[in-house]
């Protein structure tokens, strides 16, 4: 966890908040450095399994609000996994969106273009829309909350290849949506989206040689981010330092640079 020396110790106490797809990378940062700003953190993740580990650290710490089990790739998880945490969390204040679909490791790297866009679009796209319209509504009605989604950097300039499309199409629709959502939740509920860039996730480890120069040589800092740089910015942006922020979707990616 991080040790919070930019952050006043504690300035999440009392907040309780939902990491979807908190289990692995980004999202377990997030559940991690929620929780190290003082909030109460329940996780979503597709198995026991995959949740137990950040389950228990939390646990360990006292922070544990609980863990939910969805498989999003049913179209129909959304919306029940959004009933089953209101009902169970009436106090959530705080909601990460960062469950998203792998296309780029294992058996999905090798999948044709029309499978992977599916996936992106179910996961990343429909239960994120489903999930921030739920929680949010529900969180506006109780007066205050904020609702964070995860985009990424060249959604809004572009890259070339497949992956570059399909991605751009994806975290595209969640910029924009995040921008109409604060809209509609305000003033109660603030609605942000982070564009993250070239982060060090399950695929960046396993990247060629080129994918890593090209990583460090976008960078103005001239290295890959981490999952715990955008965790930063996700904790800055749900605690009181960033009550006056909403609407905007926040770049981490080191200042992006065409090479």
């Amino acid at each position: 966890m991080s040790d919070g020396a930019s952050l006043a110790a504690g300035e999440l106490a009392g907040r309780t908040a939902l990491v979807a797809g908190g289990t692995r990378g980004i999202g377990r940062a997030v559940a991690l450095e929620l929780a190290a700003g003082g909030a109460q953190v329940a996780i979503h993740g597709r198995s026991v399994e995959g949740a137990a580990d950040v389950a228990g650290m939390l646990a360990a710490d006292g922070r544990h609000a609980g863990t939910f089990l969805a498989d999003l790739t049913r179209p129909e998880a959304a919306a029940s996994l959004a009933i089953r945490v209101t009902t169970a969390l009436p106090e959530l204040d705080t909601v990460v969106l960062v469950a998203g679909a792998d296309v780029l490791t294992g058996a999905a790297a090798g999948w044709p273009f029309e499978q992977k866009l599916e996936a992106l679009l179910q996961i990343d796209v429909t239960a994120t829309l489903i999930l921030a319209r739920a929680l949010g509504r529900a969180m506006k009605e109780r007066g205050q909350g904020v609702v964070i989604t995860v985009g990424w950097d060249q959604a809004a300039v572009g890259m070339e290849g497949d992956s570059g499309e399909l991605f751009a199409a994806a975290k595209g629709a969640v910029m924009a949506f995040t921008r109409s959502l604060a809209r509609s939740l305000g003033p109660e509920v603030r609605a942000n989206c982070v564009a993250p860039g070239w982060i060090k996730t399950a695929w960046g480890e396993q990247a060629s040689d080129g994918w890593q120069r090209r990583a460090v040589r976008e960078s103005m800092l001239r290295r890959w981010g981490t999952p715990e740089d955008v965790a930063g910015v996700i904790r800055w942006l749900a605690s009181p330092a960033g009550e006056f922020v909403t609407g905007q979707v926040i770049p981490v990616n080191g200042g992006f640079r065409r090479a």
